[in-house]
């Protein structure tokens, strides 16, 4: 077996067993309780740990015993995954670039307004049937409590540095 079909093989074997703990990221967070927080992402975790393994199996199996077909399907698979990554990671920083957070006199903190996100995030968050979730995930969090242990005084509030999502709680 050639030096690059062996390396293919490797890294593939590689690839499919870090496949395994996606899935069972998925699984488990699909056996979850309904969470409003993470009900979008049970599946496409599972999904996604399924195609890396799949993919990766046919390029281990085409490259070991140097199965022509194989090595072409996984080819074109592969490139097919990562341009779908490229194009989910191209939108991700599209969607979240402007962050509509400006600077307060006086603030250690940015204050944020819902008209300085992007038009797609700002529609989805808007839309009712979607607020509902987020509220409802917002609200099973422990941000409001830890931000009340943490700072005894207002000064100390006002000085401090939270985080966008701290500051959307107030």
């Amino acid at each position: 077996m050639a030096l690059s079909n062996n390396l293919t093989a490797i890294l593939n074997l590689i690839a499919f067993l870090c496949s395994v703990p996606i899935i069972a990221s998925g699984i488990w967070l699909a056996a979850q309780p309904d969470n409003e927080c993470i009900h979008l992402i049970r599946w496409p975790v599972v999904l996604l740990g399924l195609l890396v393994l799949v993919v990766s199996l046919t390029g281990f199996v085409g490259a070991y015993w140097y199965k022509e077909t194989l090595l072409a399907f996984y080819l074109c698979c592969m490139a097919i995954l990562i341009a779908l990554l490229l194009i989910l990671l191209v939108f991700a920083f599209v969607v979240t670039r402007p962050d509509g957070s400006y600077d307060v006199p006086g603030r250690g903190y940015r204050e944020f307004r819902i008209q300085g996100f992007s038009p797609w995030l700002r529609n989805h968050i808007v839309n009712s049937k979607n607020w509902g979730a987020i509220r409802a995930c917002l609200a099973e969090t422990d941000v409001c409590s830890r931000l009340t242990s943490r700072y005894l005084s207002a000064d100390q509030f006002f000085a401090g540095h939270i985080s966008p999502l701290q500051v959307s709680s107030i």
